[in-house]
């Protein structure tokens, strides 16, 4: 099979390469367009750009797909992308994470795949990662779906599924899920002529809104349980903090223990305890922190250099 390919961060890449190893190939790869990024906010390319370079594969990197966009720059480039699909020699386009809508006038050029990483019809979005391990969902996995214009409602081809461990975070989650995903999607396409497709049930259909910055705050007045799962969500973005003395700190790491206070209070500050902090209920032992400019640090670690004596978190 000839396989067009659509996504952007290393989620996708991973897909990308096990399709690149496989022998699929691989005329044309989709992605969104460079962004500023680091320190210096240079133009950086996406992980699957700089695979399909390294690889020789021709990249598109439009700004939108609709044609009926309307800004100018935006419709040009749809229409252009929309030509060159429609002109290429493929049977396929796999999608993972492209972060663009693809519009009806795309998926009707040829036969689309999605790689989503949840049991769908569960989180469905953007987010299906992050929000699974902050909800304590106990598994998640991967399904591959054909696409259609609703957002993740396609009819299923294949889903595998996964433990969440109480361990993972999104950043760990998220590698079992990008090596799952690679290896379902080269299984679906060699078995394609054989797999029928199943429509999504109707019930327990959820929605993954995309992560803020903003609800990365702890509300210590919420349960230990439920911050703890916060924290393991929005690790590695976008860092789960709370203000201690006015300053920033973010949290890496978090555990539920037993603990009565008003919330915020700090409980226990000491390298043998570490740092406990007062919840809504219960009590959240904070194992690694990270104060602004700083490392990540064990909390014995970072309480040599920011003492929380007389303090709180809030």
């Amino acid at each position: 099979m000839k396989v067009v390919f659509a996504g952007t961060p290393e989620f996708a890449a991973v897909a990308l390469r096990s399709l690149f190893e496989a022998g699929f190939e691989i005329p044309l790869v989709l992605t969104q367009p460079d962004r500023p990024a680091g320190r210096g906010m240079q133009l950086q390319a996406s992980p699957v750009k700089q695979f399909a370079l390294a690889h020789g594969i021709p990249v598109l990197q439009p700004l939108s797909l609709r044609l009926d966009s309307r800004d100018p720059e935006r419709a040009a480039q749809a229409k252009a992308a929309h030509e060159a699909l429609s002109r290429l020699d493929y049977d396929v386009m796999v999608v993972a994470a492209y972060g663009l809508i693809l519009p009806k006038s795309t998926l009707d050029i040829r036969p689309c795949i999605n790689i989503h990483g949840s049991l769908l019809p569960r989180w469905r979005g953007a987010a299906p990662i992050h929000r699974a391990i902050e909800a304590g969902d106990l598994e998640t996995g991967v399904t591959i779906m054909q696409m259609e214009e609703g957002l993740d409602t396609g009819p299923m081809l294949t889903i595998e599924s996964l433990p969440i461990t109480p361990q993972d975070t999104t950043g760990s989650l998220h590698d079992k899920l990008a090596a799952l995903g690679g290896r379902m999607i080269v299984d679906a396409l060699r078995r394609y002529g054989e797999l029928r497709p199943v429509p999504q049930p109707d019930e327990g259909v959820t929605y993954a809104a995309k992560i803020s910055k903003e609800e990365a705050k702890l509300d210590l007045s919420q349960p230990a349980e439920a911050l703890a799962r916060k924290v393991r969500a929005f690790n590695p973005f976008p860092g789960a903090h709370a203000q201690a003395g006015g300053v920033t700190v973010k949290i890496w790491k978090a555990e539920p223990v037993e603990g009565v206070g008003t919330p915020g209070t700090v409980l226990q500050a000491d390298a043998q305890h570490g740092i406990v902090v007062a919840c809504g209920q219960g009590a959240l032992r904070l194992a690694q922190l990270q104060k602004p400019g700083g490392k990540r640090l064990p909390a014995a670690e970072f309480l040599k250099g920011f003492p929380l004596e007389n303090l709180a978190f809030e």
